[in-house]
């Protein structure tokens, strides 16, 4: 089976990439997880822990153990959804300094990475009398906003290009306000409406610099380990269940062990293609990754949504109303995959299919 027990053996869960670093790298996926096996605590207080214990920043993307961050990622994922949001932000944001030459964060510093563009929610980038820069306007969807020590944001400059700002949340220019969510789902992740009011900030790389880097594509393809995470736990719930069925007097339903085979089918589909992408990544770190990590979100969207359907039909109500932990996973899971774009993903990767020449599917 490709999905495991226990938290520990969560970090086994997809095989080394070839070439990958072992070592140091796999010490820190054993300390995460011993992390994660401790009582519970609110998602930004783990994310605090994690960070001062050296764990905020996992392999770089590109760096020859794409895998082994996506494995950390997903371990985070399988343990809470909303501390893998907080998680995945403060990484990403650790990968995008380094490819951007931008600050050096402080020693405990907690980062998000906001980019995402509401129509009704822009940020303006002006200089200031000092020659310094300032952020006006108001950003949606900030995860992480109230307990987070900086940000990364999407914003415009005056020429109207896209820019890419570091931010400190600690001033008096930045509002965290309690709109803009109302979802059940994610709820912990704290992802609501800020406001900046000549919040002073520090420009990160050129203008579009940050859309067109190469690890734009790294990122947006390391969420997906996230989502396999969190279905992978799930899938865990119905095969333990059925394990204990084993075990008693009865035999097992042959509807929940076919559930079981269609989780099992749609996880290692995923897994296979994490592991492609991720060797690739490592191969060719400076090429355009948008197909591969397009696929790989949309393959790894499709078997989490499988996996889902599959053990909810599988072990029907009774764990969604008296699990507690099942129940928040179950509602979280379909909130963090509208992170993907579905069919405007769907249409982006047809078309870079439909431009190239390259025989694409051969085996």
């Amino acid at each position: 089976m490709v999905f495991m027990t226990t938290l520990n053996d969560l970090s086994k869960t997809i095989p080394e990439a070839r070439g990958a670093a072992a070592g140091p790298v796999s010490i820190s996926a054993a300390a995460l997880a011993e992390h994660l096996a401790r009582p519970g605590q609110p998602p930004h207080l783990v994310l605090d822990a994690l960070i001062a214990d050296g764990l905020g920043r996992p392999p770089l993307p590109g760096h020859g153990a794409t895998l082994e961050r996506w494995r950390m990622l997903a371990m985070v994922a399988a343990y809470d959804l909303s501390l893998a949001k907080l998680y995945e932000g403060h990484a990403d944001a650790m990968a995008i300094l380094s490819e951007l030459a931008g600050p050096l964060p402080a020693a405990g510093s907690s980062w998000g990475v906001w980019c995402a563009e509401a129509p009704d929610a822009q940020l303006s980038l002006l200089r200031d009398a000092d020659g310094g820069w300032r952020l006006n306007g108001r950003k949606a969807w900030c995860s992480g906003a109230a307990t987070l020590s900086h940000a990364l944001v999407s914003c415009r400059d005056a020429d109207g290009q896209p820019r890419l700002a570091a931010v400190a949340l600690r001033q008096a220019g930045v509002k965290v306000t309690e709109e803009g969510w109302h979802a059940v789902g994610m709820a912990a992740s704290g992802s609501v409406d800020v406001v900046f009011d000549g919040a002073a900030a520090n420009i990160v790389g050129a203008p579009e610099e940050y859309l067109t880097r190469p690890g734009f594509w790294h990122g947006g393809a390391g969420i997906a380990a996230c989502w396999y995470g969190a279905a992978q736990m799930l899938a865990d719930c119905l095969r333990r269940r059925l394990h204990a069925a084993a075990d008693g007097p009865a035999a097992p339903d042959p509807h929940r062990l076919a559930h079981l085979g269609s989780v099992d089918v749609a996880l290692q589909g995923a897994a296979a293609l994490l592991r492609a992408t991720a060797a690739l990544i490592d191969a060719r770190p400076a090429d355009d990754a948008a197909a591969a990590a397009l696929r790989c979100r949309l393959t790894v969207e499709s078997a989490a949504t499988a996996v889902l359907a599959a053990v909810t039909r599988a072990l029907g109500a009774a764990p969604l109303c008296r699990d507690a932990d099942f129940a928040r996973k179950a509602a979280d899971l379909p909130v963090f995959l509208r992170q993907s774009h579905a069919e405007r993903d769907l249409a982006a990767l047809g078309a870079i299919d439909a431009a190239t020449t390259e025989d694409v599917w051969t085996l």
